[in-house]
């Protein structure tokens, strides 16, 4: 966790960032600003679908797409879309401590069971979806994950200002990742 910055002052906050949504983001999120009105989104936040995640930002400021790990390689059309036809210069990766999708296989049997004893699977189908589709969704590390699908979003969209972060689900406040 030492490659964190606990943003508590606006001088806490990247230069390459500061003046940019992405500062916005966090002065709304972490410093309280008074929430400005927006017709636009500013930028792209994603972010991890964890119950435990809420930010604090104005009405139409953000698209969010929110998936297991912040993992956006199977969202791809839609991170286009909002570059694209939402006009959005800006991405927040956002991934969280504390992370379901670290170690899924020490979560294989309550995933098979869950879905046999609350959805109707059969045992067969549940273990074969859980084999298929859990290699594609395991992040590692979090920080680790959310730096390299940072930098792959950097080369897919080479025009596009991508920053890295982690949500404490402690404490509810965005960091920001020192890249090395």
């Amino acid at each position: 966790m030492e490659q964190l910055i606990n943003v508590k002052t606006v001088d806490d906050i990247n230069p390459d960032y500061k003046d940019t949504p992405i500062g916005l983001l966090l002065k709304y999120h972490n410093l309280n600003y008074e929430l400005d009105s927006y017709s636009n989104a500013q930028l792209l936040i994603g972010m991890c679908m964890d119950n435990r995640k809420h930010l604090t930002i104005p009405d139409n400021f953000a698209y969010i797409i929110r998936t297991g790990g912040a993992n956006l390689r199977y969202s791809e059309f839609k991170v286009s879309y909002a570059i694209a036809v939402g006009d959005v210069k800006h991405i927040a990766l956002i991934g969280h401590n504390d992370c379901g999708m670290v170690n899924l296989i020490a979560r294989k049997e309550k995933f098979i069971n869950g879905l046999v004893d609350k959805a109707g699977w059969d045992r067969n189908w549940a273990e074969e979806h859980f084999m298929h589709f859990a290699p594609m969704f395991e992040i590692g590390n979090e920080i680790d994950f959310v730096t390299s699908e940072a930098k792959r979003l950097r080369l897919r969209y080479p025009k596009i200002i991508v920053a890295p972060m982690i949500y404490k689900v402690d404490d509810n406040r965005l960091y920001l990742i020192k890249e090395k």
